[in-house]
């Protein structure tokens, strides 16, 4: 069944999607070039853009924005109305995709209800970063030097000042990090355009007070019970992403949910060691590593976002995510995306693809079900777990998360199933959670040395000085 649903979901792309995306795409390119001096292709992009939202609330706002960037007179103001509208556009591209999956694969997603009653005001973001992200627009990807990347530590500083806006100063600071890592940007082959815009447009958006809550927390209870975790890391921060499903208190359908932590961290913490970041969890962790269902009481639930509190959460009995997906996952109701998540790349629904062989497609790994190819990503296989390229190719069932990218719908392993050597073997990425449970890998862990042991030791040292 599930192969006929891929099929019809690779059919037809969503009407109109192809021109917003052309439309995004020459936004893109004139940002790689700069805002400062608009030549005549920046200023048709530009104009493109404005006409696009012209049918909404922003029109006036990107039409003056237009003008004043054609003028050479673009100030902070304007460029997020620059911001938001390509945001806007991105966010209808993303609308058009969910509706395509959740028609083809018979979800069912809860209407947006918009900001709660009493939603906090957003927070007033630090000057520095609005006028640094200002700066990056006016020089472009291509005039990035080392005077311009270093101006972002002034902004990440007074961002990190405010808990409120970790999320603005944890992207920043990424961002900068990426950009510094590129430098001469002159001198790269190709500038990753799409990348670095979503980054710069977001940035812009949440230095402007998006940050703020969008709806009001409801307080859930109920069993938790976990599918797979999608690992996020980066130079500067790691984030573990658990998808499951909530069991509410007293019955009731099934909730698609999201669980996320993160930790603040440096380039030389990878792998395995990356979970000892995350210690302050330790109910999620051995939940993970255990793979059991977890009871919770009163957890905020923010749209499809469950805020975790280890103090509210008890370990439970077993669970077999493969059952659990095999049984509730096609009755479960995801929520509603918020407006400043709304994009192509962000979407990651979870399904369960069982009774498929396996073959390589030009370097490409495939999965062949009922004749129907489903593409796979292996290149976000994290290193902080088991999971492989070769146990993937070796499957025969696989928990995963659908993507869209770059025009085609991709499977990325969460867990998998596999017989190698004539053994069954189960891989999760969240079996390390707790401990690396491979001897060969636990040997080189050991042998490597504990770098975040190491740190905290130096940390301590410097603060009793």
């Amino acid at each position: 069944m599930l192969a006929a649903q891929l099929a019809q979901l690779r059919a037809a792309a969503p009407a109109g999607m192809a021109e917003a995306l052309d439309v995004i795409t020459g936004v893109d390119d004139a940002l790689v070039r700069g805002l400062a001096r608009v030549g005549e292709a920046d200023a048709t992009a530009l104009t493109a853009l404005a006409g696009a939202v012209s049918g909404t609330p922003l029109a006036g706002r990107v039409a003056e924005a237009v003008g004043a960037a054609t003028s050479g007179a673009l100030t902070e103001d304007h460029l997020a109305a620059l911001a938001g509208a390509r945001s806007a556009l991105l966010g209808a591209v993303h609308d058009a995709l969910l509706d395509a999956l959740d028609a083809a694969l018979g979800r069912h997603r809860s209407p947006w209800t918009g900001p709660g009653a009493g939603a906090p005001e957003p927070a007033a973001a630090p000057a520095g970063a609005r006028a640094w992200l200002h700066e990056l627009a006016l020089t472009g990807w291509r005039g990035v030097d080392h005077d311009l990347v270093s101006g972002s530590a002034a902004p990440v500083e007074a961002a990190l000042a405010a808990p409120e806006l970790r999320r603005l100063a944890v992207l920043l600071d990424g961002f900068a990090a990426e950009l510094r890592a590129c430098l001469p940007v002159a001198t790269l082959p190709q500038v990753p355009a799409r990348r670095w815009a979503d980054f710069w447009a977001r940035a812009v958006l949440l230095a402007g007070g998006a940050a703020a809550p969008v709806a009001a927390a409801e307080p859930v209870s109920g069993r938790l019970l976990p599918l797979g975790v999608d690992v996020h890391e980066h130079d500067t921060a790691v984030q573990v992403q658990l998808h499951a499903l909530l069991e509410p208190a007293g019955g009731g359908t099934p909730r698609a949910v999201r669980v996320t932590v993160a930790a603040a961290k440096v380039a030389t913490i990878v792998g395995p060691a990356v979970w000892r970041l995350l210690e302050a969890h330790p109910v999620l962790l051995k939940a993970l590593a255990e793979r059991r269902s977890v009871t919770v009481t009163d957890l905020p639930l923010h749209g499809g976002d469950l805020r975790w509190d280890d103090t509210r959460a008890d370990l439970g009995e077993p669970a077999d995510p493969f059952a659990t997906a095999r049984v509730l996952l096609a009755a479960a109701v995801a929520a509603a995306t918020p407006p400043l998540d709304r994009h192509p790349a962000a979407i990651a629904e979870p399904v369960l693809v069982e009774g498929y062989a396996t073959r390589d497609d030009g370097g490409d790994l495939v999965l062949d079900l009922d004749g129907h190819p489903v593409a796979v990503t292996t290149d976000r296989l994290p290193a902080a777990g088991p999971l492989t390229r070769e146990l993937v190719a070796a499957s025969t069932a696989c928990l995963g998360l659908l993507r869209w990218d770059d025009g085609r719908w991709l499977l990325q392993p969460l867990a998998v199933r596999a017989t190698v050597k004539r053994q069954a073997v189960e891989a999760h990425n969240g079996d390390w959670a707790c401990g690396v449970t491979d001897a060969k890998v636990g040997k080189a862990e050991a042998k490597a040395g504990d770098a975040v042991a190491v740190l905290r030791e130096r940390a301590g040292r410097l603060l009793r000085r």
